[in-house]
Formats: structure tokens, C-alpha cells, sequence
């Protein structure tokens, strides 16, 4: 016998924080909006906490996770420069996100934009379902649900 366990958009009842870096606030601002839009929409209860940029997304998700949110998402803008901080902000904010559902159980979802141009990040960013803050609203429900799922069975 197999079980099936699938989630789907039904976020009453979650609770869903959000992670938000205020670097590149301009972008930001709109994942954010697209994030927000998107949880109250589907009937999830939000709270969000600002930090400075994507290095503070790991704890601030953390500090979400252990409050009793059912997911959190974590959202960011990283424009490529002429160093290698881009590298090392990519891959430590992502490595940390992830760190946090793995040792928390919780689902962090990733709206941390990594781009080469300032412009695809606003690309990103626009109002509607191709907003990756939106997005990964989406996916922060889904998986909440999901995991609801296992405890259920």
C-alpha cells in the first residue's frame, strides 16, 4: 500500500512568518508585497520581521521557526558585484535557510533573488504569480500543509 501525501493551498489556520532583508529594499519591498498578498489570499495568519540583508535571513527565519510559525519564507535580493561577497552571501544565506528547516522541521521557503543585474531582480519582483516572493509564499503553504499531513497518518 502506498500513502500519498501532497499539500495544497489551504493555509487557514497556518501561521506563516516572513524573513526579510531591507538590502535592496526596492526589490525587497515587492517580494515582500507578493509574499503577503499571496498568505492572506490563502488565509494565512503573517508575521513579518526585517533585517539589514541576507546574512541576518538564517537567524531572523530561526527566530520565526521557534515562535511557532508553520513555515516562514525568506526573502532577499543579492546583486552580483566585483568581489566575491556575492558568492559568499549567496551561498551562506541559502546554506543558512536551509540549515534552519532542516534542524527545525520547519519549511523555510527561498525568495533570496542571486542576480547578475540589478534590472532582473525588478523582473522578479513584478505584482502577480511571477513574483518569487509570491512563489514562495505558495510553496511555504503547500509544505506546511504536507507536513500536517504526516502527522496526521
Amino acid at each position: 500500500m502506498i500513502r500519498s501525501i501532497e499539500g495544497d493551498l489551504d493555509g487557514a489556520g497556518l501561521h506563516v512568518g516572513v524573513a526579510v532583508a531591507t538590502w535592496n529594499r526596492s526589490v525587497t519591498d515587492r517580494l515582500l508585497d507578493g509574499a503577503v498578498t499571496r498568505l492572506e489570499a490563502l488565509g494565512a495568519e503573517v508575521t513579518v520581521v526585517r533585517v539589514p540583508g541576507a546574512l541576518e535571513l538564517p537567524v531572523a527565519a530561526l527566530g520565526l521557526a521557534d515562535a511557532g510559525c508553520d513555515a516562514v519564507v525568506a526573502i532577499g535580493a543579492i546583486v552580483r558585484g566585483d568581489t566575491d561577497h556575492y558568492e559568499i552571501v549567496v551561498r551562506e544565506s541559502t546554506a543558512g535557510i536551509a540549515r534552519v528547516a532542516l534542524d527545525t522541521g520547519i519549511p523555510v521557503t527561498n525568495a533570496i533573488l542571486a542576480v547578475n543585474e540589478f534590472a532582473h531582480a525588478v523582473e522578479r519582483a513584478v505584482e502577480g504569480p511571477s513574483n518569487k516572493g509570491y512563489e514562495a509564499a505558495e510553496a511555504a503553504i503547500s509544505t506546511a500543509v504536507a507536513m500536517r499531513g504526516l502527522d496526521a497518518g
